[in-house]
């Protein structure tokens, strides 16, 4: 999908010097009974520390504090997840949403330092400290490797699917006890691949047996992202980090304090139980230039060391919060992100031609037949074959029981339907070769190549969205088990891509106009539920009676477009008498996945995507806010209140 990205800091230069040079030093620590103190990381000058408390006792508790003083001169500058008061010494109380323990549950929370002696282990008293217990720990921090999130430019938008954004997320810093629902690798199965996810006959997906319904939202940002041209540490560059609503420039470069931690246990309580991870085969190299922490923006606090760990690092995390994870393959590339449409894509690509529009790529090729002035990052399909046998071993790589599937390639519109099931088919044999346990996501194709040829979708006034044609499988089925195989559809509303079923056709000079030409001709946005029900019945929906597992991979946007998003879209379509439209687009498809019992996974949790915002409200504002960017307020709650109401439905 399109998603794009705005954001320009200015002060980029200053504070991504600091996390450069930042390495994980050796882990020090000092347990207790149910404390733990950790220096994470110490760069002589400070350092920055996660505490984990554990209810050891034989009952919940709704509190607890902790308290230290140090020797030296260091002193707390940031705390997350956690409130302080006092100067050395100093006393810790829990949050609203992290005081209440079970027996046997912990919690995390994290602080930076200042001063000299940062690595100065200090004794712990509270409530729930026994410093009896003084034993180094050694043990796991349930680091995320530090997530960052991302200002960057803008990715982007096709004229008719989307392409994606980069998400991003907080990094905890240490583990937290289950909030509850599954239970991961915390079950008591040591290594990973002993969970096994099937597709029952009645299209629904089950883990070990027991159906698992599907409460799915992506977390996008390690499939990279389009740094602005002006950016002064990597301008034009495609940094692939999470997004985690802490840059390094947020409350005078303190950060946010948010954690993945927080964020799993926010989105778990709200019912998501499973993530959507995009992306690239750039993510997989620990040593790309794009992957290191020199390009990153999140606080240092929750900075990754590389790309490759900070998605290691996700996956483990999840799996101890009982959240399982749909690997995506998101583009052959980190710079082309959603335009690619194919393994091999090389430019010209659909946004060559945009006006106003500064973030484009035709100077990127995942393919070698190119001119020059192109630079290759070659692909193919032995390439994509081998990263897909790559994460299939993940599970037993990483010793985690919460990799569900394995999206294969996201929204192959450059291809036949012929090709891409072709493609597909390997892909199965490839992925099953290492991993009989995992789930195959395969996405639909669109409703012509690049080159003019044309994909049969039914009716041709209703346009599929790339990735949402399902059409020809009903003459041409996929040869891959139904019980391994989930059909995962991409669709989208006016707030990603202004088809032509979105326009008013009954103005003559509006008759097939799509995207900017509608906009230009200004043309009015009609949502017509009945005539969308058509479309998606018959570019997916019908596989639903066949027994195959339907879910969408993505759907979601704005719901006041236009009056959100990038400004070019919000000047472009001013003309406009209400800002509604796609917030009755989605509860128009919302009605139809709870008529069908299709399930889906929502773009997106983090809300940087230009094109659809999020799960998350986002201080970011294009015309009066732009140094909000990444800095998470809240929750959409009408967004939360629609996707209830679909899981709801499907439970019935």
């Amino acid at each position: 999908m399109r998603k794009t990205f705005r954001k320009d800091v200015r002060c980029a230069k200053r504070a991504l010097s600091v996390g450069v040079s930042l390495a994980l030093a050796a882990l020090s620590g000092s347990a207790y009974a149910s404390c733990t103190y950790e220096v994470q990381s110490d760069w002589g000058a400070g350092a920055i520390v996660n505490v984990t408390v554990q209810n050891d006792t034989d009952s919940a508790v709704t509190a607890w504090n902790i308290g230290w003083e140090y020797d030296g001169s260091a002193r707390i500058t940031n705390i997350w997840n956690a409130q302080s008061s006092g100067s050395n010494p100093y006393v810790i109380n829990n949050m609203g949403y992290n005081g209440g323990l079970q027996p046997g549950q912990s919690t995390s929370f994290g602080f930076q330092l200042s001063g000299a002696g940062s690595s100065e282990v200090p004794s712990l008293t509270g409530s729930l400290c026994d410093a009896s217990d003084t034993g180094n720990t050694g043990g796991d921090t349930g680091n995320t490797g530090g997530d960052t999130g991302n200002t960057g430019g803008d990715t982007g938008n096709t004229g008719g699917d989307t392409g994606d954004t980069g998400g991003d997320t907080g990094n905890t810093g240490g583990d937290t006890g289950n909030t509850g629902g599954d239970t991961g690798s915390t079950d008591g199965k040591d290594g990973g691949n002993q969970v096994v996810f099937r597709v029952n006959d009645n299209g629904r997906i089950t883990k070990d047996g027991e159906v698992k319904p599907v409460h799915c939202g992506s977390w996008f940002g390690l499939e990279g992202r389009h740094e602005l041209p002006s950016d002064g540490v990597n301008p034009n560059g495609a940094p692939m980090e999470l997004y985690v609503g802490n840059t390094f420039w947020a409350n005078n470069s303190q950060g946010t304090g948010r954690t993945i931690q927080q964020t799993m246990d926010e989105i778990k309580a709200k019912g998501i139980n499973l993530i959507r991870l995009p992306i690239a085969p750039q993510t997989l190299d620990p040593n790309d230039p794009q992957g290191q922490p020199k390009v990153f923006k999140n606080h240092q606090s929750v900075r990754a060391t590389n790309a490759r760990q900070q998605l290691e690092d996700f996956i483990k995390l999840a799996d101890k919060n009982g959240l399982d994870i749909l690997l995506d393959i998101h583009s052959c590339s980190n710079y082309l992100g959603w335009r690619a449409g194919r393994l091999d894509a090389t430019p010209p690509y659909t946004d060559a031609t945009r006006d106003n529009y500064i973030y484009k790529r035709e100077d990127y090729s995942c393919g070698t037949d190119v001119g020059p002035g192109v630079t290759v990052q070659e692909y193919n399909e032995q390439k994509w074959l081998e990263n897909l046998r790559e994460l299939a071993r993940f599970a037993d790589e990483l010793k985690v029981n919460n990799i569900l599937g394995i999206d294969i390639f996201n929204e192959p519109w450059d291809y036949t339907w012929s090709e891409w099931k072709t493609l597909a088919e390997h892909a199965y044999q490839a992925i099953n070769e290492e991993n009989k346990n995992v789930l195959v996501w395969v996405e639909g194709v669109g409703s012509a190549k690049s080159d003019g040829t044309k994909n049969p979708h039914g009716d041709e006034e209703l346009n599929p969205n790339w990735g949402e044609n399902f059409y020809s499988m009903a003459t041409d089925p996929l040869d891959i088990p139904k019980d391994r195989l989930v059909i995962s559809p991409h669709t989208y509303g006016p707030s990603v891509s202004v088809q032509p079923q979105f326009v008013d056709q009954t103005n003559p000079d509006c008759v097939g106009l799509s995207e900017d030409a509608a906009a230009k001709a200004k043309c009015n946005i009609v949502i017509k539920p009945d005539m969308l029900k058509k479309g998606w019945e018959e570019h997916f929906g019908y596989l639903k009676d066949k027994g195959y597992a339907v879910i969408l991979g993505e759907f979601g946007g704005h719901y006041d477009w236009p009056k959100s998003g990038a400004i070019r879209i919000q000047d472009m379509w001013n003309f406009l008498p209400k800002s509604d439209y796609d917030k009755k687009w989605q509860n128009a498809l919302v009605d139809y996945m709870s008529d069908r019992k299709i399930e889906g996974c929502y773009w997106g949790i983090n809300p940087e995507s230009d094109d659809t915002g999020g799960l998350y409200t986002h201080a970011y504002d294009a015309r009066t806010n732009t140094s909000g960017w990444g800095t998470w307020t809240g929750f959409e709650t009408e967004k939360w209140e629609m996707l209830q109401r679909l899981w709801k439905a499907n439970a019935q």
